[in-house]
């Protein structure tokens, strides 16, 4: 099997803190494939995608993307990862068009390259009659699919996505998970964060349960269930593994 992430024995302890963000963290993401990488609040989630994308530097392990690693070799890295954040990383005061421009500068991406390849994403994101409009008046759905958009227009071969469906309607979850599985069909890879454990079970092929900055346990979400005992779904799943006190 082929792994499109590696993360090997990763330990980062931020300055100040009373434990390690992350305390020999080990995992494997296979290529072409929707890993939903769960854990409560503080687990490490975070940390573990800062450096994957060459911003956070370990303490010590390793991280790899298709081989190279992430820190040594940041600029080649982050060629090949598209990274959906939390926050709405757009300029508000700016139209979708103008910020898709601005963004595809940043990659070098040729100017008739980039409009093609923002308005196939404007379309397929039901956005192409939004496109001239300020991202500020976009509503809350909206901006979660144009911060989407922001993150593919140079066609990553893996997508990292933190809580993309965070406080948006029904009809605008629906339409990213779906783009999230047909993204994962072109043959790309997607590591995926939430808190919406009905929603990782329904699109994940496998996931990762972290806490405390390591690693728990691994598996399709059905085989999770069958080996835990006394759970039905994910959700019974997680609370077996990281318990039932309330993370801040």
């Amino acid at each position: 099997m082929s792994f499109a992430i590696e993360i090997t024995e990763l330990r980062k302890h931020y300055p100040g803190s009373w434990s390690p963000a992350l305390d020999g963290l080990s995992l494997k993401v296979p290529e072409n494939c929707i890993m939903g990488l769960l854990g409560p609040n503080g687990a490490g989630k975070t940390t573990t995608i800062n450096i994957i994308c060459g911003l956070v530097e370990p303490d010590s392990g390793r991280a790899r993307i298709f081989g190279v690693d992430c820190i040594a070799h940041t600029t080649a890295v982050r060629s090949q990862i598209g990274v959906v954040p939390q926050q709405i990383a757009l300029f508000p005061n700016l139209t979708a068009t103008e910020n898709f421009a601005y963004i595809s500068t940043l990659y070098g991406i040729e100017k008739r390259y980039a409009r093609e390849r923002a308005g196939k994403l404007l379309s397929r994101l039901g956005l192409e009659k939004h496109a001239d409009k300020r991202i500020s008046n976009f509503s809350g759905g909206m901006k979660r699919r144009a911060n989407i958009i922001a993150s593919l227009l140079h066609y990553p071969q893996i997508l990292i996505l933190d809580e993309p469906t965070a406080g948006v309607d029904v009809q605008s979850r629906a339409m990213i998970l779906d783009f999230i599985q047909e993204y994962k069909q072109d043959g790309k890879t997607v590591l995926y964060t939430s808190h919406l454990l009905d929603e990782a079970e329904k699109i994940c092929d496998e996931v990762v349960i972290i806490d405390e900055g390591k690693f728990v346990t691994e598996g399709t979400p059905q085989q999770l269930v069958n080996k835990t005992p006394g759970c039905t779904d994910l959700e019974d799943v997680f609370l077996h593994y990281t318990g039932h006190s309330v993370r801040d």
